[in-house]
Formats: C-alpha cells, structure tokens, sequence
C-alpha cells in the first residue's frame, strides 16, 4: 500500500497563488478557497469599516484592515486567515509600519460577518481562533438574525440585537454603534 502526502504550503506559497488569482486562506498549511460572499455581506462590511473608520481615522489609534490583507496566525504548518474587517492599534503597529506579506501582529479587533451557508459552529469556532491568536475583541454579525455577537478575551458571549450598541471598550473606548446602523 502507497501512501502519499499531501504537501503543506506556506504563506509565501499563498502570496505566490493569491498573485495568480486564487483566493484563499491557509488552514494549517491546506489551502481553503473562499468566493465571494454577495452583496447583503459586502454593504455590511462597508458599513463596519466606515464607521470603525470614522472613529479611528482622525484620532491616528490605528490601522483598519479588510478581507484580502490575511493575518499570519501561526507557522509550520501555517495559518493565514482573512478577517472581514479588523482594526490594529498604534501600540501593536505603529501608523509607519510596512508589511509587504501577511502581518504576524494580531487585531486588536476583528469583526467577521456571516456568509451565506456559515454555521454557528463555523462562527463560534472562527471567533475563537481569533481570541486564540491574541485579539481582544470580535464582533461577529449574522444578517440572518440581525445581531452581532461580541466575544472578549475575559468573559461570556454577548449577543447584541438591532436594539442594543456596541461598544468599543475595551479596544475602542468611546467608539458606539447601535447594531441597527449596521443592518439598516
């Protein structure tokens, strides 16, 4: 009986395919191709990244980031996921820093937005590979539901509905945004 194995990439593998068109993010050195998601996720993309923006922009607190920029999330085998949207304080990358590949310096925030077919498993598992990495803060939104819910390195899993705001405590502190705003 032959076996054979199936050779890992790296992340300068995915750089290289990602350069020929191929989308995707690396799961332990596997390529997992992602497609695009469709126009409700992209509105609801925006909106996160323009009201994040909005906030953080004038204040110089950091660097907002969107799908296709991949954070390097571990090596051999590498990781490289792609959040939807993620924001990096000036105390983990300052404003001057230029990174040609995939930043090693995990979010201080990411937010992830539910696409067509995701499970809540899927999601629950996503957002806690981000806390696992060192983010301190994920919102992850569901425009089937309408809520976001909010994962913090030190407690329980919120679920904000269209009535409640999110806030950017401990990572954004003063930043709100009623959930609403997001789905509207």
């Amino acid at each position: 009986m032959t076996t054979t194995k199936r050779k890992l990439l790296t992340a300068e593998d995915l750089l290289e395919l990602h350069s020929k068109g191929v989308k995707g993010e690396l799961i332990r050195g596997v390529l997992a191709e992602t497609v695009s998601t469709g126009v409700e996720h992209g509105k609801i993309t925006a909106k996160f990244t323009i009201k994040v923006g909005i906030f953080v922009e004038p204040r110089k607190l950091g660097t907002i980031v969107t799908s296709d920029t991949g954070v390097l999330g571990g090596r051999n085998p590498d990781v490289v996921r792609e959040p939807d949207v993620a924001f990096t304080s000036v105390e983990r990358m300052p404003l001057d820093t230029r990174i040609r590949g995939y930043s090693e310096v995990p979010p201080d925030l990411v937010i992830e937005v539910a696409s067509p077919g995701d499970s809540v498993r899927a999601l629950y598992d996503k957002a806690h590979m981000w806390l696992g990495h060192g983010v301190r803060l994920v919102w992850v939104a569901d425009p089937d539901t309408r809520t976001v819910d909010v994962y913090r390195q030190d407690g329980p899993i919120i679920t904000m509905t269209e009535d409640d705001t999110l806030d950017g405590d401990p990572v954004l502190p003063g930043f709100t945004l009623p959930v609403r705003e997001v789905f509207d």
